[in-house]
């Protein structure tokens, strides 16, 4: 027999499922697994490291290149 803390508690994952979906889906990550990802940077053609890869499938550049071009389209703005 489950009790009102059970509910909750089932309730609160099924929260936490829904909200780590939609920003994926905003960031648009949907769908996605590191097989998606560049295995080397577009820009300056190093390879880009597994762990890079595994925490944002669909990465096409290294951490250099991207933290520049973040900067670059902030300079834009």
């Amino acid at each position: 027999m489950t009790d009102d803390i059970d509910r909750a508690q089932a309730r609160e994952q099924q929260l936490r499922a829904d909200a780590l979906r939609d920003q994926a889906r905003r960031a648009g990550l949907a769908g996605k697994t590191m097989a998606d990802s560049a295995m080397d940077c577009q820009d300056c053609g190093n390879p880009i490291p597994p762990a890079r890869r595994w925490a944002m499938p669909g990465c096409v550049r290294c951490v250099p290149c991207e933290s520049a071009q973040e900067r670059m389209k902030g300079r834009f703005l």
